[in-house]
């Protein structure tokens, strides 16, 4: 106790001196409590943002990962927690009044809010997300059907007014770039189209036709398989999927009415399909893709066994440089015992199955906003793209149809207020073989956040 005792009377002797005045004192707490206060609000909006879907991801930059559209991505790039995105379009078609070959139409203009889409996402951990896409098309669902026949070759289709479903909703556990497991309902790794669909990232108000029939996006499916992102730039992406259902192929739109869409799929038939892209260069994408099912689900017709085999490949690539963006794709696929399966599903003549369908397409599109107005954060690209495909080659037992040889020219321009708000406004030119096509007038409306 006698030690301290000095101790003490130099620190009350010194303390006058080191201590500051009370008003320096009180300026460096307030400073200090402002700095604690700017901080609190950064985190507490941080935490918003993360609850509102936002997950500290800026809409206006983020990026296509791992083969998906932009908004598609969002819940790669949170840091964890919820993540809420989404798309829509809404298409107006005004058909000419006549066709190719003279004959009237009978179609009037039709204005639709095509489909409106909600991603929903969590990430669990920095190895572990879960994603979705909920979808509802032309308005949602009514009780009733609409049936439309073209009255000169006879074919058609019937579908719900409406749809309302989940386009795809799967689990990705990955601790390395380089490989990760995937589980779920997933979107086949097909096409340039397919896995990238949301409006402002594709050219023209419409999808092109040869990724709407030949690839029939939005195609998605029950399965599982690995994806990665290995040296160079190399990406893969290769999963075992519920097939085919060989009962829905048709001569007009291919294997596109074969498709289950996870709906109690039929898996007596699994399907492969794999992708390999390529991004060594930056704005270049350069890929191929291959798929491949046995497509007869059910049981076997009498007296006799099916064993009809879709294979499909494509060879696509798409290139951005500045203003400018180009992409290509080309698809070839084959149908095994076309013959066969035509005659137990009652086709005859020209409706009979081909025993290939191939097609493919180039576009281009350029910003010529900024060479107006530098700096602008507008942009508006004319475009253009060219189409030629055929859903129904080598007929066995049958004959081709020419109207299932067609063409298709388009023309138009997009305006962009946001990178993420697209409209676009389009000429296509149609044609086939029979001369019985009707071109069209087209624009479009399209956002995702």
């Amino acid at each position: 106790m006698k030690r301290m005792l000095p101790l003490c009377l130099c620190l009350s002797l010194l303390t006058p001196f080191v201590t500051p005045p009370a008003h320096a004192e009180t300026a460096a707490s307030e400073a200090r409590l402002a700095e604690v206060e700017k901080k609190l609000d950064a985190a507490l909006a941080e935490i918003a943002r993360m609850q509102t879907g936002g997950g500290g991801v800026d809409t206006a930059t983020f990026r296509s990962r791992l083969g998906f559209a932009p908004a598609a991505s969002k819940v790669y790039g949170v840091a964890s927690g919820l993540s809420i995105g989404g798309y829509g379009e809404m298409l107006l078609e005004k058909a000419d009044r006549r066709r190719e070959n003279d004959a009237l139409t009978g179609r009037a203009p039709s204005l639709d809010l095509y489909r409106v889409v909600f991603y929903i996402g969590h990430k669990f951990n920095d190895e572990l997300l879960f994603n979705s896409e909920l979808e509802w098309e032309h308005s949602g669902v009514f009780d009733e059907a609409e049936v439309e026949v073209d009255p000169l070759t006879g074919e058609g289709e019937a579908e719900l007014s409406g749809e309302s479903l989940v386009e795809f909703a799967y689990l990705d556990w990955s601790r390395h770039r380089a490989f990760g497991v995937r589980a779920g309902k997933v979107l086949v790794p097909m096409g340039l189209v397919n896995e990238q669909h949301e409006p402002p990232v594709y050219l023209g108000a419409r999808r092109p036709d040869v990724e709407r029939n030949l690839v029939p996006s939005t195609w998605s499916a029950n399965g599982a398989g690995v994806f990665g992102e290995i040296a160079n730039g190399l990406e893969y992406r290769a999963y075992i999927l519920e097939g085919l259902d060989g009962t829905g192929l048709s001569a007009g739109s291919a294997i596109r009415g074969g498709r289950q869409g996870g709906s109690a799929s039929v898996t007596t038939h699994p399907a492969f399909a794999a992708r390999v892209d390529w991004r060594g260069t930056a704005g270049l994408v350069l890929g191929v893709s291959g798929y491949t099912a046995d497509t007869w689900q059910g049981a076997q017709p009498s007296g006799t066994h099916l064993s009809p085999r879709v294979s499909m490949v494509d060879a696509h690539a798409r290139w951005q440089w500045r203003g400018l963006q180009t992409a290509g794709l080309w698809v070839q696929g084959t149908l095994t015992e076309a013959g066969a399966l035509s005659d137990v599903l009652g086709l005859t003549g020209a409706s009979r199955l081909g025993e290939r369908f191939e097609g493919g397409y180039v576009e281009a599109a350029y910003d010529v906003l900024p060479l107006a107005y530098p700096g602008t954060r507008y942009a508006f690209m004319p475009y253009a793209r060219f189409e030629s495909y055929d859903t129904q080659n080598s007929v066995p037992g049958g004959s081709e149809a020419a109207a299932n040889e067609r063409t298709v020219l388009t023309v138009g321009a997009a305006f962009k207020p946001h990178p993420n708000v697209i409209v676009k406004a389009d000429r296509q030119q149609r044609s086939n073989a029979a001369d019985t096509d009707a071109s069209q007038w087209n624009v479009a409306l399209g956002w995702m956040f």
